[in-house]
């Protein structure tokens, strides 16, 4: 755009004259944010002046790097074609490597926006482009058609033999009266029909009419395969693990499916079917073996439109009244089995973790709608035949998926205030959809009078929406108030929930303040029918007045559901959940189970995943059920209490009280954070699994003759969390030593649940289970016990369990770290040397949204690949998130947090790289402060603190290493008193410290090393951890590269062979590095220990020059202490120690 020249009067040239800044955003005329100095009339010098200075240096320093090789070729007495041969490669390479860059960053540009960069080659706006150029959402898959009518006859052989073979025996043991029920035709069809050419028909809906076609095309249309997919579109997960597609399917064929009772000389069946509907498909959990894809799950997000041309005795069912009511019917069934929320779920892998889980996921959230009023809507009521107008009744119809509610009716009344509330569970984002549709009551068809939709995502990303929306297909507007209730996993908050709740008006229901979600898995061992005769069961399961059913399971009383059933609760302190185990015909109790719902709000998690014992059964029936509760939490900053619709001012803000974000008496600016009490007073709890003894056997060969062991492992679950340990082979006493830590809190009622499994191919066995109560380690700080397996005839378990309280001093840190390293297995993971709490309170001045709307900011913490992800604040550069979050630190000298800040939809507003390093260096190992964001402007408030997990049990003591650590010494201990270490465990202090209490004796000519070798007899190990080497001997002009070799004598192969990594051009070596020899404590002592200091003589040589060496004998040193020690290296004649 360009500006007259008399804009502005001052002499300076104008902006239009000066070239743009880069950084100048595009609304605005370039330099129009520079300011001249007043005196010269010129731009100040500012940071730019220093970066082009900076930037001269870097370019001349570059080109000095040139002639380094020229001076090493003259130093070394070397030709120049050597530096000119060097270069001319190097000259080739760089050009060869910026082609292939070029190439790639065009090909990258191109997949990452190609809308835009179309329209920047064009040189052309999104405007000006021609009406044919379109980037569509949804793309054909005429490839996936094409699969699709491959496929299709081999489907139609698996559908009659799945109709043949399964169907038909469960439909002809379901009552007696169908015993003679079987499928005679089964046929997918071939071909499209020939009447949905034609008019009304299906092609007729889509634009196309029969006789317009040419006979060419028309005969191509014939020879359609019946199932077509019109359309698919990808939509971006949330989730890194799934993938999103979305499938628009059109079945139209001559499909034929006969039945026949014989019994009853009965016929019936279905020729010719169209169904039409977007089929949702999600890929998940993705995984990192084949074959990547864990399971497929398949669902219709809205019912399908369906129609059927029956035959037989169901042709009475296209008789006026009836068609719509059967195919009503149909809809129902398919709606049981593939419309949210249920859903059909393919296993892709045999041992998929969770399975239920993903056949019936927790709700993404609630939306409360409140269904207020309506305005400005046309009068159907017609008198004195139509000669006089009246008004209308209406009512409304909301609808979510399968939810449907309805209005009460307001009669003569063309602006209606309903005032009504109703709450809906949302399954899938984005997908999704709140419609209302709004009718007019009359004695025979009621009229319609329009229907408004809006996308469950809109709800979503606003958290509270509350405006008029206009009637399509009609006259007028309905407003609703719609606002997105999260589910938290939070005890604390349902106080607050319900008191809030007391503020709503809500009718018909009262609001609820939570939402319970049973997975019915299966039973086991129900009482059987008179005469022996196994039950058919099914349950009912109520909460107050509201009951549900699962269905039937026929003959069996180990039945499997494996369904889910979702109940809203007002006050779960008070309530209870009552499940009912009865035969199909309703007369028959096999058991009961009364469940307050109060024990829920003390689990972990507030979950209960466990077998219940059965009330009114038999003494071994129970019944396998997993609850979870989750409290409707909806944010504090978006809650607008409603009024009673009706009265003066109802639903609208007071215009006397200032906006949101309004500076009428704000508060300063803080200083510091201010979290709650609670925050930071997280413990670590090591879990060491050790071993089992007389475990049962579960495996069985040559169909039960033979008698095998079991391939036992262990599960654990606590606060959340669930851990493995690997599978042990046949062995009914097997030994783990594995190591786990899991971050916990001192919430009352906690457990750490432990089950054992066989492994086998098809289902694991269960070989016993048992609980340990958290309050119990936390309380004495350490547990080293044998647990008897409970649900099992034999077995017990060894677990050792210790509380880790972290420290804010670094004292001891070193000590931590190398205890660690002694005490870790190979088959753990590192263990935690110190515990990072982050308090996130707000953020200020975040970059708007093209320049004048707010972002809708949240911020993701990570530190190693652990993340947590704040919730969204909508529509604010000043968030305020208020949220925490732990993090194990297994490396503090290298590990960083990061932390962004985003936008939805907008990408990074700014970010955090906080090394943990510099919280080693803080007072207290503790930062509370602003923190300046990089990448963008903008500052967040942010406490992040460190405390050094120090074992106890190991007998390192952060209270008596240092003066440094006097202050920790006077604050009392969180937890009261600690246990001394056992008899059993090594003094690994005494470990460390052994070898630094002696005064540094004189080091050989050679050089040290500094070894510790122990004996682990938890693990029937020899350890041994090389440190580091000191003062090595340098025969060349430089420096050796050098590694140390270890040989466990007097065998010589490879079998007993170690190396540690090679460290280049160093004298003083720092190694850390462990090795293990699995062998029994007496043959240890029998062995010598021999360890070579060696370096690489040349890149392509094979030869090693040795720098020294020493030789251990292990049965003159004490494997129970394990001390670090340095060791003189000797020469190759004399392998003397020190």
């Amino acid at each position: 755009m360009e500006r007259s020249q008399g804009e502005g009067s001052s002499p300076s040239p104008s902006p239009v004259d000066q070239p743009s800044s880069p950084s100048d955003p595009p609304d605005q005329p370039p330099a129009a944010h520079e300011k001249l100095d007043p005196d010269s009339g010129l731009p100040p010098a500012g940071p730019g002046a220093g970066s082009e200075v900076l930037a001269v240096l870097t370019s001349f320093a570059r080109r000095l790097l040139v002639l380094v090789p020229v001076y090493l070729a003259g130093a070394t007495g070397l030709s120049l074609g050597f530096v000119v041969f060097g270069l001319a490669l190097y000259l080739g390479w760089r050009r060869v490597r910026d082609e292939k860059e070029r190439s790639l960053r065009a090909a990258r540009q191109l997949l990452d926006d190609e809308e835009r960069l179309t329209a920047k080659t064009l040189y052309l706006s999104q405007r000006e482009l021609p009406a044919w150029v379109s980037f569509p959402d949804v793309e054909k898959a005429e490839w996936l058609n094409k699969i699709v009518a491959q496929v299709w006859p081999f489907l139609g052989q698996y559908m009659e033999k799945l109709l043949a073979e399964t169907v038909a025996p469960a439909v002809r043991g379901s009552n007696p009266h169908l015993q003679t029920f079987t499928f005679t035709r089964v046929e997918l069809g071939e071909k499209v029909l020939w009447e949905e050419l034609g008019p009304g028909g299906w092609a007729a809906q889509r634009g196309l009419r029969c006789s317009s076609l040419p006979c060419w095309l028309s005969q191509e249309l014939l020879s359609l395969q019946p199932l077509r997919i019109i359309g698919v579109k990808v939509h971006p997960s949330q989730r890194k693990d799934q993938i999103l597609l979305d499938l628009n399917i059109s079945y139209v064929g001559d499909v034929q499916i006969d039945v026949e009772i014989k019994k009853y000389f009965c016929k019936a069946g279905v020729k010719g079917m169209q169904l039409h509907g977007i089929l949702r498909v999600i890929l998940e959990p993705l995984m990192g073996d084949l074959p990547i894809v864990g399971a497929v799950s398949m669902f219709f997000i809205r019912r399908p439109t369906l129609d059927i041309n029956w035959t037989g005795m169901t042709n009475l069912l296209d008789i006026p009244g009836l068609s719509s009511l059967s195919d009503t019917m149909i809809m129902d069934s398919i709606a049981a089995f593939l419309v949210l929320p249920n859903r059909l779920l393919v296993p892709l892998v045999p041992d998929l973790h969770d399975v239920a889980q993903l056949r019936s996921p927790l709700p993404r959230g609630i939306i409360r709608i409140h269904l207020l009023a309506a305005r400005g809507l046309s009068s159907k009521d017609k008198y004195v035949k139509g000669l006089i107008e009246g008004k209308s009744d209406p009512y409304a119809l909301v609808r979510v998926g399968t939810q449907t509610f309805c209005s009460r009716v307001i009669n003569e009344e063309l602006n209606p205030q309903w005032g009504e509330t109703y709450e809906v569970i949302v399954h899938e984002v984005p997908g999704q959809e709140i419609e209302v549709e709004v009718f007019d009551k009359d004695p025979d068809k009621d009229d319609f009078l329009g229907r408004m939709k809006l996308d469950v995502g809109k709800v979503l990303q606003a958290g509270v929406l509350d405006d008029w929306y206009p009637l399509q297909g009609g006259q007028g507007q309905v407003h609703l108030r719609l606002e997105w209730l999260s589910l938290l996993p939070d005890a604390e908050k349902l106080e607050q929930v319900l008191q809030w709740n007391q503020g709503v008006s809500s009718k018909p229901e009262p609001p609820s303040a939570a939402i319970l979600v049973v997975y019915l898995d299966r039973a086991q061992d129900l009482p059987l029918k008179k005469g022996n005769k196994e039950p058919n069961p099914m349950v009912q399961l109520s909460v107050q007045d509201v009951t549900q059913e699962s269905k039937a399971v026929y003959s069996t009383n180990s039945p499997v559901w494996e369904e889910a059933f979702r109940f809203f609760l007002q006050d779960p302190r008070s309530q209870e959940l009552d499940v009912q185990v009865k035969d199909d015909s309703r007369a028959l109790t096999l058991g009961a189970l009364t469940l307050p719902l109060a024990r829920l709000l003390t689990a972990s998690e507030l979950t209960l995943d466990q077998w219940f014992q059965l009330s009114s059964s038999g003494p071994n029936s129970r019944l396998y059920m997993k609850l979870v509760m989750r409290i409707l939490y909806l944010d504090s900053s978006q809650i607008c209490f409603p009024m009673v619709p009706g009265t003066p001012g109802a639903w609208e803000l007071d215009s006397e009280s200032p906006p949101t974000g309004s500076s009428v008496d704000a508060p300063p600016r803080p200083c510091h954070t201010s979290p709650d009490s609670h925050f930071g007073t997280e413990n670590v709890l090591r879990i060491h699994v050790l071993e089992a003894q007389d475990l049962i056997a579960k495996d069985r060969f040559l169909g039960g003759l033979v008698k095998g062991k079991s391939d036992p492992y262990v599960k654990l679950k606590l606060a959340g969390r669930s851990f493995r340990s690997r599978v042990v082979r046949e062995d009914l006493s097997p030994r783990w030593n594995e190591v786990f830590e899991v971050i916990v809190t001192s919430i009352p009622g906690q457990e750490l649940e432990v089950e054992v499994f066989d492994k086998d191919l098809d289902k694991d066995d269960f070989l016993g289970r048992c609980k340990v109560s958290l309050a119990t380690v936390l309380n004495s700080g350490f547990l080293d016990e044998w647990l008897t397996l409970e649900d099992v005839p034999s077995g017990r378990l060894h677990l050792r369990l210790e509380r880790l309280t972290p420290w804010p001093t670094a004292a001891d840190l070193e000590e931590v770290l190398q205890v660690n390293s002694l005490i870790q297995t190979q088959k753990s993971a590192e263990l935690a040397a110190a515990l990072l709490s982050v308090y996130l309170e707000r953020a200020e001045d975040l970059p708007l949204r093209k320049g004048t709307k707010p972002p809708s900011p949240y911020a993701t913490l990570t530190v190693g690949e652990t993340t947590h992800k704040t919730k969204t604040i909508s529509q604010s550069s000043a968030p305020v998130w208020d949220e925490s979050a732990s993090f194990l630190i297994r490396k503090p000298h290298t590990e960083n947090l990061e932390l962004q800040v985003r936008g939805e939809g907008t990408g990074t507003l700014g970010s955090l790289l906080l090394p943990i390093s510099e919280l080693l260096e803080a007072e207290r190992l503790c930062l509370d402060r602003w923190f300046v964001l990089a990448n963008g402007q903008g500052q967040v408030l942010l406490r992040a603190q460190l405390g050094i997990l120090v074992s106890q049990h190991s007998g390192v003591e952060a209270r008596s290493h240092s003066p440094s650590s006097s202050s920790l010494a006077e604050e009392p201990e969180p937890w009261g008193g600690l246990p001394h270490a056992t008899t059993s465990a090594p003094e690994l202090r005494q470990r460390l410290t052994h070898g630094d209490s002696h005064p540094e004796a004189p080091v050989g000519p050679l050089g040290q090393v500094k070894l510790t070798v122990w004996y682990y007899s938890e693990e029937r190990k020899l350890v041994s951890i090389v440190h580091s080497c000191r003062a090595l001997r340098q025969n060349g002009r430089d420096p050796p590269d050098p590694y140390v070799s270890l040989l466990l004598l007097p065998d010589r192969n490879r079998g007993t062979k170690r190396k540690t990594s090679q460290k280049k051009r160093t004298l003083n070596p720092e190694f850390n590095e462990r090795f293990e020899w699995e062998l029994p404590m007496d043959e240890a002592l029998r062995r010598k220990l021999d360890v070579s200091v060696k370096s690489s003589s040349s890149f392509m040589s094979r030869e090693r020059e040795l720098l020294g060496k020493v030789q251990l004998d292990l049965a003159k040193i004490d494997l129970s202490q394990g001390a670090a020690q340095w060791y003189d290296l000797m020469d190759d004649k004399d392998k003397g120690s020190s």
